[in-house]
């Protein structure tokens, strides 16, 4: 399978796509600056701007993991400094620029999918004029999925919109943002290709099912997600690494589903959160490990703590150590979706609002992902009981720093319980509002007051 972040310069002439100039393909300028009469007019122009929406995506991890892992029981910064505190205080300031900084990200995401969606009629095949509709679709719920995770009610962009589209700049409930999503999912699994069909980074129909299992446990559709993910755990593309080091550091492998790529040392495709974490620790420090988390790691558990720890400075994270040359420009993938989640949320689809079960397909999901590391395992024999806080430990360890932590929390029903412990012991304060961020100050200024901040700010 290629890795699509290097086959798609092969799709492109430059001079010739959305940019009218670049040397790297994926350096492209805001899709807002393209003239209407000028392009999309082929399905080439077309595939120039679903390429775009990847290059978007590349802009949304960038930050994330302060407004997911620092804002749980996983991680926090080395010294408490400037706006960074902010998350693991509970303090979060609607001015912060991290929380602007992934709204808009998440948005020109949706603007670019949105973009595809209302020019896919100058594509002539109808099967790849599905597989754009499908990658965008996905693209766009994926977004919409990130922005109401961390704000809660936010607006639905089901289309390019301008200034005077006063329509689109308030909130919709969350509610309807997670039924708008699972709509676009549904659309995307039925028109994109399997894995082994498409180059790897781009959208398949795994990965809109995965997705929308994910959006459907939000939702407390238990048997909905059970369904899909039983499919997914039958996939032959997919299977789990026999090495969790493996996981991330060779990447494209069979457990993923969907990431973000990255190339190392290219001043256009890289990253700068594996510098932050690890190479910046000494400058800045962000993401380093709580001793909460370190207190709740299993002593048996020592080939996932060979990655969860960096081993020249345990308070790293070693997920994203870089391989670059230039520590600044880092190509480590950021893993969206992988098998192992996938196996996690079947046993917890299974266990629905229950404290535990002693279904034997939950349990059997629950020990592929414990033996995968050489932990023990419940016996598959019927006498076995699988708890809710079992499963919530095992994802915590499992997914550690990859962004789950806190709506895994929150999907459970116990993130005031846990957090509001959390917090007294490190001396803050917890409240129930901690758990949406505001809505940035900017983005409500610019709507002339039609976005509502969220209560608690």
């Amino acid at each position: 399978m290629k890795r699509f972040i290097y086959h798609i310069a092969t799709l492109m002439v430059a001079g010739a796509l959305l940019t009218g100039c670049a040397e790297d393909p994926l350096n492209l300028s805001p899709l807002s600056a393209i003239g209407e009469n000028g392009f999309y007019t082929n399905a080439d122009e077309v595939e120039g701007a679903v390429i775009a929406i990847y290059d978007g995506l590349q802009e949304v991890p960038l930050r994330e993991f302060a407004l997911t892992e620092m804002r749980s029981d996983n991680t926090k910064t080395k010294t408490s400094e400037g706006d960074w505190a902010q998350f693991e205080s509970y303090e979060v300031q609607p001015t912060n620029l991290a929380i602007g900084t992934y709204w808009s990200a998440n948005y020109n995401v949706i603007f670019r999918a949105n973009r595809v969606l209302e020019n896919l009629e100058v594509v002539e095949s109808a099967a790849l004029r599905d597989q754009f509709e499908g990658e965008a679709k996905f693209a766009r719920a994926l977004a919409h999925f990130n922005l109401t995770n961390a704000f809660g009610g936010v607006p639905i962009v089901d289309q390019v919109i301008i200034q005077t589209d006063t329509d689109y700049f308030a909130q919709d409930a969350a509610a309807d943002v997670l039924n708008f999503i699972a709509s676009d999912l549904t659309d995307a699994s039925g028109k994109l290709s399997d894995r082994a069909s498409m180059d790897e980074g781009r959208a398949t129909s795994g990965a809109a099912t995965a997705l929308l299992a994910k959006v459907l446990l939000t939702q407390g559709k238990y048997s909905e997600a059970e369904g899909l993910l039983s499919g997914l755990l039958n996939d032959a593309n997919y299977a789990l690494m026999d090495t969790y080091s493996d996981v991330f550091y060779s990447e494209g492998n069979s457990e993923i589903i969907f990431a973000i790529l990255y190339v190392d040392d290219d001043a256009n495709e890289s990253q700068d959160f594996s510098f932050e974490m690890t190479a910046g620790g000494a400058v800045s420090g962000l993401n380093y490990l709580t001793d909460d988390f370190k207190a709740a790691m299993d002593t048996a558990d020592t080939e996932r703590a060979a990655v969860f720890m960096n081993p020249d400075n345990e308070r790293e994270t070693g997920k994203w150590l870089t391989r670059s040359a230039d520590a600044r420009l880092c190509g480590n993938d950021w893993i969206v979706l992988r098998l192992a989640d996938v196996y996690l949320m079947h046993a917890e689809a299974i266990l629905g609002a229950s404290l535990s079960t002693n279904n034997l397909s939950a349990i059997r999901s629950y020990n592929a992902v414990r033996d995968r590391v050489g932990l023990s395992t419940l016996p598959e024999d019927g006498s076995a009981e699988l708890t809710r806080d079992m499963l919530l430990l095992e994802r915590r360890m499992e997914l550690a720093f990859e962004n789950h932590r806190l709506y895994d929390l929150i999907r459970f029903g116990v993130a005031q319980e846990v957090l509001s412990a959390f917090a007294a012991a490190t001396n803050e304060s917890f409240q129930a509002t901690d758990l949406l961020l505001p809505i940035p100050q900017g983005e409500i200024n610019v709507s002339d007051g039609l976005l509502k901040q969220n209560p608690g700010y």
